[in-house]
């Protein structure tokens, strides 16, 4: 458990429901611990679970109803952010207020909130600590780190108490990979100045946040606890872990999703296809009018770690429904040598060579995902994928010195 800093955790005598037997080259994650120690950690609280479908013990049960049924701790709202708490809706889409069938408590919608919108919503919700348990997939955009710096934020501007329970980044926290967020470019996909695949788990995110950012925005620090893993080491990728993989958004499918979606994620801010309705989003890349030609460019890339197949698809939902996309599948046969940032340079550089009809999105949005200007306009002028790589280097460099402060596993 870390509060701030590393601070021990207490043996737990027994493991109650909810948590694991003990067993040999398995993560224990967070809410894990938390059960095994009897919740004591949330002794006399009224608690608000910050989560969605990920949210789930070692053999695959909700966090929230483990929680509701067990008398020594006190559940009383369950809040959710994009996508909702049960993950039926798709991208930029939320569930609304509700009530939870299972459990009968109230859920409530913190899609779009922030600042006082949120200290309101736990003012009306009755907490007194939040809890957040939700899977992240290791890049900056992906919005389920911004829900939990958004309520970080507002919980120290309402001081009530806030837990993390900590679970393995997919991808792996070796180092951090591509550019850094320019401030001036802040919005849901990016609030605070961290590079576009962190590196870090969401327990060491919320350190970060609560050590370099929070104060600036609520004028003070949350009252922060990590309950930290056991088991997880940084070099392991999500299928090292032993935990049951949920999709923590409906087009983050599989491990193997998150391992290319913090680059070919940056599709999303063109005019192609990034493959959403397909059964590999952001492993299939497209548009319509596309032929061999891209692959063969990306193919002769010579780009670590990757194969790159020439691909046709259709889309069953989203604006390319039923329309015929060429492009390229990515199979990642080396995950080690793998550069996701390195290779969708690549490929969008590569695109733009080789297709006419190359096209960002008319509203900017890769420059938000992107985290400022300066990788369309470099595209634009013709820069190599050298280039634009190396035009990050010094901030990515700053931002590791940062990083190294907060992280917490061997």
């Amino acid at each position: 458990m870390t509060t701030g800093t590393a601070a021990a955790w207490g043996a737990a005598a027994r493991a109650p429901a909810g948590a694991a037997p003990r067993r040999a080259g398995r993560v224990r994650t967070g809410f894990e611990r938390l059960a095994a120690d009897g919740y004591r950690l949330l002794a006399g609280q009224r608690v608000g679970v910050i989560t969605n479908q990920s949210g789930i013990t070692w053999d695959a049960r909700g966090i929230v109803d483990v929680m509701h049924a067990d008398r020594r701790v006190r559940t009383v709202a369950v809040l959710g952010g994009e996508h909702g708490y049960r993950g039926t809706p798709q991208a930029g889409l939320s569930e609304g207020d509700s009530r939870d069938a299972a459990t009968g408590l109230p859920v409530y919608d913190t899609y779009r909130k922030s600042g006082q919108l949120l200290v309101e919503l736990f003012e009306r919700a009755g907490v007194d600590t939040l809890v957040y348990d939700s899977q992240d997939c290791g890049a900056r955009y992906y919005t389920c780190i911004w829900t939990l710096y958004d309520c970080l934020v507002a919980a120290a501007a309402a001081g009530k108490r806030f837990v993390v329970l900590d679970r393995p980044n997919p991808v792996s926290g070796r180092h951090a990979l591509g550019p850094v967020l320019d401030p001036r470019w802040a919005t849901f996909v990016g609030r605070a100045p961290i590079a576009q695949a962190h590196g870090m788990t969401v327990g060491e995110l919320a350190l970060l946040y609560n050590g370099e950012f929070v104060p600036a925005v609520a004028g003070r620090r949350a009252e922060l606890t990590v309950v930290e893993m056991t088991g997880w080491r940084r070099t392991d990728f999500f299928d090292a872990t032993g935990l049951p993989w949920v999709p923590p958004s409906p087009n983050m499918a599989t491990p193997d999703t998150a391992l290319v979606y913090c680059g070919a994620g940056l599709f999303e801010g063109t005019t192609m296809s990034e493959g959403r309705g397909t059964v590999r989003p952001f492993e299939m890349l497209g548009a319509e009018g596309l032929d061999g030609r891209w692959a063969r460019a990306a193919r002769a890339a010579r780009l670590p770690g990757v194969h790159f197949r020439e691909a046709y698809f259709v889309p069953t939902f989203g604006p390319f429904q039923g329309r015929t996309m060429g492009g390229v599948h990515l199979h990642v046969h080396d995950r080690a040598a793998y550069d996701p940032l390195r290779t969708a340079v690549a490929l969008l550089v590569t695109a733009k060579r080789t297709w006419r009809g190359f096209a960002w999105r008319p509203d900017h949005f890769i420059d938000k995902l992107s985290g400022s200007a300066r990788l369309r306009t470099m595209i634009d002028a013709g820069a190599d994928t050298d280039e634009v790589v190396g035009a990050w280097r010094t901030e990515l460099a700053a931002f590791e010195a940062v990083r190294a402060k907060y992280l917490r596993y061997a």
